[in-house]
């Protein structure tokens, strides 16, 4: 024991000490020297803003910057922005990134997605908006006719034309409901009256 306590007080050993941290302390400088020149640590690219960009000018926007690009599935469709822009990206505009990074955009669709017109023929006008609206539908204005049910649907109108039930709109369209105001038709008073 008391050699070994003698061999760590000599000379000897001190340098061989000293010369272990220096080299520890070398190799450690070089491995970081070489980290930072193949990772590229510092080096940084700003993300360019994609917002309202076609295709074609996203792709070399995302190329001019060294960067890589993916489409995800395009999302609802949004009528603040052109068809076929980019109303995604990630990660947002101005972030720093490593060159060659990924940037994921979303497209904005070329309009609404089709929805099928539920069936409100014989349904109250106040269901009739309420299941509309469930499936995206807008009441643009009702119109009445001489029939017996008071605000009863008793048919469908988009843009001028008779729909039934079934037919596809897009989603967000506007259309006409035509309700009775709860009197008799002409022809039903007369055969009525005639009985």
């Amino acid at each position: 024991m008391r050699n070994f306590l003698n061999f760590l007080r000599s000379k000897v050993f001190l340098i061989q000490l000293g010369l272990a941290v220096v080299v520890l302390i070398v190799l450690a400088l070089l491995t970081l020297q070489w980290l930072k020149s193949t990772t590229g640590h510092g080096e940084f690219v700003v993300v360019p803003d994609l917002a309202k960009r076609s295709v074609p000018e996203m792709r070399e926007a995302i190329e001019a910057a060294g960067l890589r690009y993916e489409v995800v599935d395009s999302a609802n469709f949004d009528p603040e922005f052109p068809r076929f822009s980019i109303i995604e990206q990630n990660p947002p505009a101005g972030s720093q990134v490593k060159a060659n990074r990924k940037i994921y955009v979303t497209v904005n669709p070329s309009g609404y997605k089709k929805v099928t017109v539920p069936d409100i023929i014989q349904v109250t006008q106040r269901n009739a908006t309420s299941m509309l609206r469930a499936v995206g539908l807008e009441v643009e204005t009702v119109t009445y006719i001489d029939e017996l049910g008071k605000d009863m649907v008793y048919r469908i109108r988009h843009q001028g034309k008779y729909i039934n039930p079934g037919d596809k709109l897009p989603r967000t369209s506007r259309i006409e409901l035509v309700c009775g105001n709860g009197t008799i038709p002409d022809q039903a008073r007369v055969q009525a009256e005639s009985n």
